[in-house]
């Protein structure tokens, strides 16, 4: 399915951090005839239900609601747990994690993270824990698997709620199976920067079907029926078209993991022989799904990493920074008080170091080495 060595036209020449993977375009036509002749084009059509059927079996997991986009499903995951007060989060993710807090009227409180993981640092949880609190928020950053264990005892002994922000997390396991059966919830997204995409998207993975039934309803305005309404919800659906791409990518899922895998080792191969570059170890995972490959650039390393994002650009290739800065130094958070600098010092650290390298399925072989070419000095 993968080139190695695909031609790209001459107005193409940038490389970037990611890609979205787009089956063949006439494989999707059946699926587009399919949505036409039914006019079924959104409400929990036939695609809708198909693709949550395949996806429970693929991921592990028993019970899933499809959503229009991962934001929507962290605000209605938290709605749906009737979550409220102060939850605990790590400072060193994507915005919409925080966000999702400020929009149902949470307080966000932030801890410092792990050295060797750079999610949550379980240590860090109980010295913040107030009357106020009433969930967890931790992130499977890049993927890599939060000490699930130590958190949910951390979360039983206080009667504290779990919902994993597993948004890079699609398809890992851990050391009992699905990663995303920890917490009381695990929110997924399927934009199209991901491992697995519909173009936009999310879902939510529950653990009983009292729970399913809930989001679900909150996903469609609160009906739970046509005549009444029993909640405030929310139009949070996932449509036709973008499950029909959720449906025709599983069928190309392993291709793309295997592909990911092969650029990852050879990045970590390369890398090793670097001094002053460090790979995000992959820690506590039985099936890794190699969402995307950051790098931390040390004090020994020739360039800072912001003249080496920059020595990257001025040749086409589009690093990111992901993620910097912390979202506790956003004007908008930053004034609360689990926002200090001085509290988050190794999130700090890392935001300041790392850098996530190109990686996706057609990437190419001499891409990828243009890449680790310009990280050699």
């Amino acid at each position: 399915m993968f080139s190695m060595e695909n031609n790209r036209s001459s107005d193409d020449q940038k490389i970037y951090v990611t890609r979205p993977f787009l089956p063949p375009l006439e494989e999707f036509m059946p699926f587009l005839r399919q949505i036409w002749d039914s006019k079924s084009l959104t409400n929990f059509g036939p695609f809708h239900r198909q693709l949550e059927e395949r996806l429970c079996e693929y991921l592990g997991v028993e019970y899933i609601s499809l959503l229009n986009n991962g934001t929507n499903a962290l605000i209605v995951a938290l709605k749906a747990l009737d979550v409220s007060g102060e939850v605990i989060t790590t400072p060193y993710s994507f915005a919409a994690t925080t966000h999702a807090l400020a929009w149902c009227n949470i307080k966000p409180v932030f801890v410092d993270i792990d050295p060797c993981t750079l999610n949550l640092d379980p240590s860090k949880l109980e010295e913040v824990i107030t009357p106020q609190t009433s969930a967890i928020l931790p992130v499977h950053c890049y993927g890599n698997p939060c000490d699930v264990d130590s958190i949910q005892a951390i979360a039983d002994a206080f009667n504290l709620k779990v919902i994993y922000d597993a948004a890079h997390a699609f398809g890992v396991k851990c050391h009992c199976g699905s990663l995303l059966n920890h917490g009381d919830l695990s929110v997924l997204s399927f934009h199209a920067t991901k491992v697995f995409n519909t173009f936009e998207g999310g879902a939510i993975i529950s653990r009983d079907s009292k729970t399913k039934e809930r989001i679900d309803l909150l996903t469609n305005f609160g009906f739970d029926h046509e005549d009444n309404v029993v909640a405030s919800g929310t139009n949070a659906k996932l449509n036709e078209f973008q499950a029909a791409l959720g449906l025709l990518q599983l069928d190309y899922i392993d291709q793309v993991l295997s592909r990911r895998a092969e650029i990852d080792a050879r990045y970590r191969e390369a890398i090793h022989e670097i001094a002053g570059l460090t790979c995000i170890s992959k820690r506590h995972q039985e099936v890794a799904n190699y969402s995307y490959f950051p790098i931390l650039v040390e004090d020994d390393y020739p360039l800072s990493r912001n003249d080496l994002c920059l020595r990257l650009k001025n040749d086409g290739i589009i690093a990111r920074k992901y993620f910097f800065p912390l979202i506790s130094q956003y004007p908008v958070y930053r004034d609360l008080p689990s926002a200090s600098d001085s509290r988050l010092t190794v999130s700090a650290e890392a935001a300041s170091r790392v850098l996530c390298l190109p990686i996706y399925p057609e990437l190419t072989s001499s891409d990828q080495a243009r890449v680790i070419r310009l990280l050699c000095y």
